[in-house]
């Protein structure tokens, strides 16, 4: 499912034109997006949870030459969905 194939179907389901739909579902994830970069947990009752977790640095092999490198420090996202979401898939 892509960003268009949301904003069809809340333009199909809840009546908004093309317009307000495609607002509507940008405006979700740019605040989606906000709250993340600023590190808070986003709940969504009855889907699951997204947080940014920090990977601390570490050893690695480069596969084609077996050369040990330093793998940086980074961001990650993570999702855990919600028994909700867990028995619905399971069903």
């Amino acid at each position: 499912m892509t960003k268009v194939d949301i904003v069809s179907s809340v333009y199909e389901k809840v009546g908004f034109s093309k317009k307000e739909a495609v607002r509507v579902v940008e405006t979700i994830f740019d605040i989606l997006k906000e709250a993340l970069e600023r590190g808070e947990k986003v709940k969504i009752s009855g889907f699951g949870n997204f947080m940014v977790r920090n990977k601390r640095a570490r050893r690695g092999r480069n596969p084609q030459t077996g050369d040990d490198i330093e793998i940086s420090s980074r961001k990650i996202l993570t999702f855990k969905p919600s028994q909700v979401l867990k028995n619905e898939l399971n069903r």
